[in-house]
């Protein structure tokens, strides 16, 4: 167990049987880990030294126990076995190994979920080895833990440590009674609000439903905090956990719902895009979902079990690991689209998408109709009438308002959009933005999926961060729909998110240039909309930068102090000398290469051959000054180039 109370190895009886998991499969096979095997192995076998079958996928294991001396066959599992080994990633043998368990035997499996759960949801109930140790009162959880060495428990310690039901029962009687939390059980609340939230997805079971039914009560009885950026809370204080319940609580589903008669006169009818060939997208239905309130989505039969999700809410950073809360860690409620019908709640209330998957999606436009939701503030640009926007839309009460163009939507709290008069206007200039994000990234006009930027009141990371969506802060949110304020001083921070989005592992040297590549979309776009570099971050001032390659050079050009603006230098020095058009058919190519070498070293060879190659120059001695390592056969295939007469770095370095 480590520090913070997440379990990697866990053990549990079942029937006459006994259960390990660990949450790696390599731990089986790590050297200084053999005793641990060793010693579960005999727990396992419960005193009967008899034969032990390892699973295919655990040959290594395999060989550490025959080398040990113990009787050990690789197979399946078969008849006359005492312990059987496998890895979480199959079902296949379900049935058998939970009969194989109950009837005595031992089970250590190993494995981990959180890759599964890059692209398939819930994986508490739906992750394969799940389906099998769900049954056993284990669970493997997609999160992970940080690598380092953790100290046994002492036996004499362990009744006295975290374990779920122990923190649990005495937490619940606590809220329940109105009691302050003792102390010990005020430690165990951050990781008791995360395990709540996953034991709450175990398929039901009587105990479940019971306990589904204590948290309802309990949620229903308690007054929700009032938090706020004004008024943080702990995430480890009774609040969070309150909050954290009565978000799992609210997306329970509730079968009577499920039974209500909608009347066409109460259904909206949006009409859905669900072909998608990019990465999953969230299609905007214009419409809010009230808090506490429920909503009912009716898709037509040709669109159920066909990948499509509902999802409440937009702020999708998920704070658990945040050590204060300006709002509930998790706001985002989602379901898969099984049936015709999907019933929907939410206890904090939230826009209303249809998700759609990505990459395999060609259902061409569906009709969905809404009922129980309402409109929001939504200017789609070439859609959306202005009068209509400015006599009604912008004023309907729902908090959060989107602004949708081609390649980009903006949502942000409905106040800052009360007195936008021309969202037209505005979203052409992000059109110009987004054709200029494309140009340079050498991809079609038309993004697969138009990017997302969210204002939240507190988000996962930094100032803004990347990703679908795009997160920003509140403030944000309205130098992003100023059209003065974006065409006067420019948009430094949400274009350098829109750079990372672009950003391709195979001409990317993180960490070194993790934040600095993506700024050459920023300086592109900015020069695109009128604003100088010099203007658009004053890093970018000609003083600024003569500085920074002296600063650097001084300290003996280093690559480990390569990097932000530094590292940004060398590319705007090629850009300088060489224009725009080397980058743009660089990264043009680089999407057709295969194979490309994760490490840093190669690919800046790589980049260094390529680019040289483009510009018809040796650009060798250009990217040595910069402290490149570039490999002596690159140096000579470069070497029958032409010189670069104008590179930058000669006064610097002194070169002839």
């Amino acid at each position: 167990m480590t520090d913070g109370y997440q379990c990697f190895v866990g053990a549990a009886f079942y029937g006459r049987g006994r259960v390990v998991v660990e949450g790696h499969e390599a731990f089986l096979s790590k050297p200084e880990l053999t005793t641990l095997t060793l010693n579960t192995i005999s727990w396992l076998d419960s005193g009967r030294k008899g034969k032990i079958g390892v699973n295919k996928d655990l040959k290594d294991l395999a060989h550490i126990l025959k080398t040990e001396g113990l009787s050990c066959i690789v197979s399946d599992l078969v008849p006359g076995l005492s312990v059987y080994c496998c890895t979480s990633y199959s079902d296949g043998e379900k049935e058998k190994i939970q009969q194989f368990v109950a009837e005595g035997g031992g089970l250590l499996v190993a494995g981990q979920s959180w890759y599964w759960s890059y692209s398939n949801s819930n994986a508490v109930s739906q992750y394969p080895g799940n389906k099998i140790l769900n049954k056993f009162g284990i669970s493997i959880l997609p999160s992970t833990v940080e690598r380092k060495l953790y100290k046994a428990l002492d036996p004499q310690e362990a009744a006295n440590t975290y374990h779920f039901l122990r923190a649990l029962c005495p937490v619940l009687r606590d809220l329940t009674s109105g009691a302050e939390l003792k102390l010990h059980l005020s430690s165990w609340l951050s990781q008791l609000r995360k395990d709540v939230a996953s034991f709450l997805k175990l398929p039901v079971s009587p105990v479940i439903a019971s306990l589904r039914q204590e948290l309802s009560s309990l949620v229903q009885s308690c007054i929700l905090p009032n938090v706020s950026e004004t008024h943080p809370v702990k995430s480890c204080s009774k609040e969070a956990l309150i909050m954290c319940l009565a978000h799992e609580v609210s997306c329970l589903d509730d079968p009577a719902l499920c039974n209500i008669h909608c009347t066409d006169k109460d259904g909206v009818t949006v009409e859905i895009d669900a072909t998608n060939h990019g990465d999953d997208a969230w299609r905007s239905t214009g419409l809010y979902l009230p808090g506490r309130k429920t909503a009912i989505l009716v898709f037509p039969a040709s669109a159920a079990g066909k990948g499509l999700q509902v999802q409440v809410g937009c702020h999708s950073d998920d704070l658990s690991s945040a050590e204060e809360l300006c709002r509930a860690p998790v706001v985002v409620h989602r379901k898969n689209v099984d049936g015709e019908k999907v019933v929907i709640s939410s206890i904090w209330g939230g826009l209303l998408y249809v998700i759609v998957k990505g990459r395999k999606s060609d259902l061409g436009t569906v009709p969905v109709t809404v009922y129980g939701a309402e409109p929001a503030p939504t200017f789609i640009k070439g859609q959306t009438n202005l009068s209509s926007w400015m006599d009604e839309i912008r004023k309907y009460p729902a908090p959060w308002a989107e602004l949708i163009t081609e390649n980009i939507i903006l949502t942000v709290p409905s106040d800052v959009i009360r007195s936008l008069d021309n969202p037209e206007a505005l979203l052409s200039e992000w059109d110009t933005i987004m054709n200029a994000i494309a140009d340079l990234a050498a991809v079609p006009k038309k993004f697969l999926r138009p990017e997302r930027i969210v204002a939240d009141v507190q988000i996962s990371a930094g100032w803004m961060h990347a990703g679908y969506p795009i997160m920003c802060h509140l403030p944000s949110a309205t130098p992003i729909t100023g059209l003065q304020c974006m065409k006067k001083d420019g948009i430094w921070g949400p274009i350098h998110e829109l750079g990372h989005n672009q950003q391709q592992r195979a001409w990317e040297f993180p960490p070194n240039t993790t934040e600095a590549t993506c700024n050459l979309w920023s300086v592109y776009v900015h020069e695109n909309v009128g604003i100088p570099r010099d203007k658009a971050h004053p890093s970018l001032k000609p003083a600024e930068r003569d500085a920074c390659i002296k600063l650097y050079l001084k300290n003996g050009a280093k690559l480990a102090d390569w990097s932000v603006w530094t590292a940004l230098e060398t590319y705007l020095q090629l850009q300088e000398g060489f224009g725009w058009d080397p980058f743009k058919r660089l990264f043009s190519e680089f999407q057709t290469m295969s194979n490309v070498s994760t490490d840093n070293k190669n690919k800046m060879n790589l980049w260094a051959k390529k680019f040289s190659q483009a510009v018809n120059k040796n650009l060798t001695p250009f990217f040595q000054a910069w402290g490149w390592p570039i490999d002596e056969d690159v140096s000579q295939a470069l070497s029958t180039l032409p010189p670069w007469e104008e590179n930058p770095m000669k006064p610097f370095v002194g070169l002839k």
